[in-house]
């Protein structure tokens, strides 16, 4: 018996070292740890109250860009070329821009599209004012629109209409006053009849009676690659591996969306601190336009090829294969369902 008793003091005193010398590791091993942490990545947006670039953040909220080995740090500018200019400055790594912005690449910019992110522009209308006699497309002939200007993506839609309704480049009265803050004053006190704006505060306008909603520049624009995400050059070149992993778990927000509705609702609603009920609304019309695959479309790129032209934002039309690759997309990228 005191033998036993021996060997099991010792072994007492073993376990207790053992717990001890583990403490010790767990210490060491959480002063580690940090210098394996994920990679962070600076995102711009083009603007940031807006839905069609919340999908980041429906993506950061289930952790698909951490299990990719990213933290994301976005930052919502005033406009694409703010973006434009913070990407070729380096403060930022990925951009999500317009489509249109890929002719800043002609012009000079360091960086590149690297996936298709939406098609057709499902997330701009025309908004007029109540007090206005215009309920259809009809009416809008001859009636003032503000655009941000005729060189916009906004002033290029408007024409698009225009011809469309066979009244020529000309038919609407464009009116280049900036962006919406300047023209909302406007079309209330009837200085102005509309405006080109967002979906979403349009659907807002809408709602508390301020305005109604025309036009959905979707329904006359199809082939079209409203929106791209670009990456730096500097970025390309130096970190290709961390373009796929931001571009593999972009996707997976995206599948994410289109299955999980209300969470996604749920998400954008905080983001953009707007009731849920108006970004379900703006769910139901935009989610059709992001693509699922990133491929670049041959005819969506003519169109945006004719549209720098007709903007006055090229002198000819590019070789539009040299302003991106798809180099980067995830290679089964087939639009499976991610729950």
């Amino acid at each position: 018996m005191p033998k036993l008793r021996c060997e099991t003091s010792r072994l007492e005193t073993i376990l207790n070292r053992t717990a001890k010398i583990g403490g010790v590791l767990a210490v060491v091993l959480a002063s580690v740890i940090p210098a394996f942490a994920n990679e962070v990545l600076h995102v711009g947006k083009a603007v940031p109250q807006s839905f069609s670039f919340a999908l980041l953040d429906v993506g950061v909220d289930q952790n698909f860009f951490r299990q990719e080995g990213l933290d994301i740090e976005s930052t919502g500018f005033s406009g694409g070329q703010k973006n434009i200019a913070a990407m070729i400055g380096g403060s930022i790594d990925i951009g999500l821009d317009s489509g249109p912005d890929m002719a800043a690449i002609v012009k000079g910019a360091t960086i590149k599209g690297v996936a298709a992110m939406a098609g057709p522009p499902l997330d701009t209308t025309v908004a007029v004012g109540t007090q206005q006699p215009i309920y259809t497309v009809a009416d809008l002939k001859g009636k003032r629109i503000s655009v941000a200007s005729k060189s916009s993506l906004l002033g290029w839609l408007v024409r698009q209409v225009s011809i469309h309704e066979g009244w020529g480049p000309d038919g609407i009265n464009e009116v280049p006053v900036g962006g919406p803050q300047a023209a909302w004053p406007l079309v209330k006190t009837g200085d102005l009849d509309g405006l080109g704006v967002d979906l979403g505060a349009a659907l807002q306008a809408q709602a508390h009676g301020d305005a109604r909603v025309i036009v959905h520049f979707g329904d006359y624009v199809k082939d079209f690659h409203n929106y791209v995400i670009f990456a730096t050059d500097k970025l390309i070149a130096e970190k290709p591996d961390t373009v796929r992993a931001f571009l593999r778990a972009w996707f997976r927000s995206v599948e994410f969306a289109h299955s999980n509705k209300d969470k996604t609702v749920r998400v954008i609603a905080t983001v953009l601190n707007m009731d849920p009920p108006i970004v379900a609304q703006i769910y139901d019309h935009q989610m059709p336009m992001y693509s699922r695959t990133g491929r670049f479309e041959p005819k969506a790129l003519a169109v945006l090829a004719r549209s720098y032209v007709e903007s006055g934002n090229l002198p000819t039309e590019p070789d539009m294969s040299k302003l991106y690759t798809e180099v980067f997309l995830p290679s089964d990228n087939s639009g499976q369902k991610i729950q």
